[in-house]
Formats: C-alpha cells, structure tokens, sequence
C-alpha cells in the first residue's frame, strides 16, 4: 500500500536558527555541514550583504569552483595570498547568512525551511554549539519549497534511498519544480515513460542491450559516465520493457523467427497495434485529468477543482466526447446523449471558470469562447497525438525488417555474402538501435510533458536549496598559511585535517 508521503513532496516546516553572537558562527557551520536548511537571506544575498571574504573573492577573479567552508575563523588575508578560493567562498557564504541575520541584543536569528522529519535531528546538532532549531509556523500566503523524494541529497530520516524513485526524479525536474501542494507523480511518470518507450522501441535484442548498458552504469563504467550511474534503474527499467514488448510482437533482433508473436506483429497488424496506442492514451489522459482534480483541490479548494479546465470541468468535457466518440465507433445512441450532456455541463463549468478569469464584458466572452473551443480541439488532438506510439512502434518493426531481409538475402552467396550478411546484420542492428532509442526517448517524453504533464500543472513551485558545504576542521586554531599544505595532505590521506 502507498503511504501518504510516497505520494507528495517532502513535508516542510518553517523554522528559525537562533543562537547568541558568540555561537552564531559554529551553529551556522553544522548547518552548513548538515545540509538540511535553506536559509533565508536578506535582499536574495545581494552586495548589501556581502563582507571581506567576498571581496577578496572579487578580487582573485577565480574560476568558480567547490565551496568549503572552514570550522574555525581564517585569516582572509593568507587565504586571498594562497588563492584559496574554495575557502573564501565559504566564508563569503557564511557573510551572506551572517548579514542576513535578524539581531536583538546579543542574540541573532535567521528563518528558513527544513524537511519535518529532520527537524529534531539538525535541532540536536545545533544545540551542541549553543544554538536552537526552533519551529515556527508557516506564514499565511507562503508555499514552502519543494523537495521531491528521490531528490534528496539524503532521504527524510536518514532512510536508504531508493534508487528506482530517484533515478526517475529528472522527468519531473526537467518539465518545472512541483507546487508543493501537488502530488508527486515521480513514481507513475516513470512508469508510463518506460511502458511507452517500450511500445515504441519493442525488440527483446535491442531491449536486452539496454540492459546490459543499465548494468555497466550500474557498475560506473566507463568513468567518464560515471555521474550516469545513478540512472542505471531508469535505463534497466526502459530496457525491460522494451524486451517484454519484443517479446509480444516477436521481435528479436528484427523478425528473425527466434521468438514466436504472442501478440501481435506491427507490421502485419498495424491497425490494431494503432487502436491499441490510442487506447492506452485515452486511458492515460483519464488518469492525468484524475491526478489534476486532486491537484487543484489541494491548490485552490473545492472551487478551483471544479471549474478549472484540467479539473472536474475538463475531465467532463474529457468523458463526454469519450462517449460521443463510443456513440460513433459502437451505433449507440444512448452514449451520444450521455456524452453530449455531460460535455454540456463540463463545457458550462469551464466557461464559469475561464469567464471569471477574463476582464468580463464582451470581451470577456470572446475570449472565454476562444478558450473552450481550444480545450475541444486539445483533447481531440491529445487523443490522437498517442498513436505515435504505434507509428514509431512500426517505423521499429520496419527497420528491423529490412535490416534482417539484407541479412539473409546475402547469407546464402558464399563465404564473401556470409561475411557481408553479418556486417549488415550488426551495422544495421547498431544504427537501427541508435536511432530508434534517441526517437523513442523523445517521443516518449514529448507525449509525458505535453499531452499528460499540462493536466497535473499549471502552476510551478519553488525547488528546496538547503545551505550545504564540505566543513575543513584544522587541529591548528586557525586557517592560513597551513591551509594549503592541509588540503594537499588530505589528497594523500592525512591525520591532520578532515573534510565532512
């Protein structure tokens, strides 16, 4: 069973940083080195707010590089002569905070955001510098940040993550930041990518390849691609799934006769394979309109649910021309009366909803109407947009095809025409999964964002950026001249500094 919050964005609470003067500076350090607090900063950490460090920053014109942030005050001067640019870059971060903080007498104190489930974990790890974590409540008007699950640097309670949910998480991220009062639709994104993808790209060989390429990045080679590495259950899971469709239209390596059609196959029932992609799209765009209601009651309450075009309004207008369409295919005239009411009443609702969006008057119409023609045409052109996923499916097919007709026409004429077949069979196969992974990808995420994405959202959150910084501890009390030779003996493994 689902929990609650495998199905929403990380829960956030509004919190205050507070600690006297003299503990200001290493609360904020174990902030930074805890990672789990984006602080609020005065005028977004404009020249206002900037001191000593960050001039001498200016000044060294270094290349922008990793931040750390030193454990005890440095001597900015040595820094700035050793060009220790990492360096001063976190202390110029911790000037923006420092200059950011509201004072009252001797105590300081800076708001902020941290995930709720942290909230007594980073509390305790201040405390320790004399400092508190204090909740506070979320001011009126103020969405908090989003923090997808899987786009965690580390999950809510410490808990393992899971590499499945974060490997999907950029689908989300790359479309816009989630509103933090929506669902996350990490989990079902991923799993709708993939399926069509697999549609699209069904060849148990070419499927099989993908995944062994998921299990190479899972192993991080080759190096260079070893940021990929986390994506290995995303390749893996679109790698399977275009083995199972080959599977289905007996596709191995092209129509080789290695495996039977269990279903069908594209290119000898093209129509039916088009039914079929056009069907699981109205599906889809069923479930998208499902996902925006309740995204549109947890944005704007009841009202908004109700007559906004990707809420209860759309979703009518959506299942009456489904009924029509059923009327149409079926020679029922009761789905046609069904339909055309109900399209009737989400056509109603929505020109409420457009209506009162518009400055009114004549005008207000004109535009209203414009509108609703628009979210007619849309959902037609939506509808028929996922038979995409059959055509690409049988441009896949064809490829194969005519890869393996080359192949065996040659096969028979002698050593040369066997030598020959094979540099065919593999040139053509490599281009063949080149290309159609690169379209197939493509399509995919296309038909994801446009037709399923543009119903769960319409509007776009605020992403979570905690402070966090790698912390330089120096047994020495203070951060200068030694800092170089420290940070050249932590490449060698020293005992005299740590990096967190």
């Amino acid at each position: 069973m689902l929990r609650a919050e495998s199905v929403v964005p990380v829960r956030m609470r509004r919190v205050a940083v507070v600690a006297p003067e003299p503990a200001l500076r290493e609360t904020l350090v174990r902030i930074a080195e805890a990672g789990l607090v984006e602080i609020d900063l005065a005028g977004n950490g404009g020249p206002d707010v900037r001191g000593p460090a960050a001039a001498r920053l200016q000044r060294l014109r270094a290349r922008p590089g990793r931040a750390v942030l030193s454990a005890a005050p440095p001597d900015l001067d040595a820094l700035e002569h050793e060009g220790r640019a990492d360096l001063l870059e976190g202390e110029a971060q911790l000037e923006e905070r420092l200059g950011s903080a509201v004072r009252h007498g001797a105590v300081a104190a800076l708001a902020g955001w941290c995930p709720e489930a942290e909230v007594g974990a980073t509390a305790a790890r201040v405390a320790g510098a004399g400092g508190a974590l204090v909740p506070l409540r979320t001011p009126r008007g103020v969405d908090p940040p989003t923090l997808l699950a899987g786009a965690a640097e580390r999950p809510p309670n410490h808990r393992q993550r899971r590499a499945v949910r974060r490997s999907f998480t950029p689908l989300v991220t790359t479309y816009g930041t989630v509103p933090y009062a929506d669902l996350d639709p990490t989990l079902p994104a991923g799993i709708v990518y993939v399926v069509m993808f697999g549609l699209m790209f069904g060849d148990a060989g070419h499927g099989l390849l993908l995944l062994a390429l998921a299990l190479v990045l899972r192993a991080g080679r080759p190096r260079r691609a070893a940021a990929l590495r986390p994506l290995w259950p995303f390749v893996a899971a679109a790698g399977l799934a275009a083995t199972l469709a080959g599977v289905a239209y007996g596709e191995f390596f092209g129509p080789t006769g290695v495996l039977p059609v269990l279903w069908l196959a594209p290119m000898e029932e093209p129509t039916r394979l088009l039914a079929a992609a056009v069907g699981l799209g109205a599906v889809l765009l069923a479930v998208a309109y499902g996902a925006g209601i309740v995204n549109r009651r947890r944005e704007g309450g009841p009202s908004a649910a109700l007559y906004a075009t990707s809420g209860v309004a759309g979703a009518a207008v959506y299942l009456g021309l489904a009924a029509l369409a059923g009327c149409v295919w079926l020679g029922q005239a009761a789905y046609g009366i069904v339909g055309a009411s109900v399209a009737a009443v989400g056509l109603g609702l929505a020109g409420v909803g457009v209506y009162a969006g518009t400055a009114g008057g004549a005008g207000g119409v004109v535009q209203t109407g414009v509108q609703l023609f628009d979210v007619v045409v849309r959902i037609g052109s939506n509808v028929v947009s996922f038979a995409r996923l059959a055509a690409f499916g049988l441009t896949h097919a064809a490829l194969g095809a005519v890869v393996w007709d080359g192949t065996t026409s040659l096969a028979d004429r002698g050593a040369a025409g066997v030598a020959a077949a094979v540099l065919i069979f593999l040139f053509g196969n490599a281009l063949a999964f080149a290309l159609e992974a690169l379209v197939a990808g493509v399509q995919a995420l296309r038909l994801e964002f446009y037709e399923l994405f543009s119903r769960l959202f319409e509007s776009e959150g605020r992403p979570f950026r905690p402070w966090h910084l790698p912390v330089l501890r120096l047994t020495a009390p203070a951060v200068g001249a030694e800092a170089s030779a420290a940070r050249a003996g932590a490449e060698r493994g020293p005992a005299r500094e740590e990096e967190v």
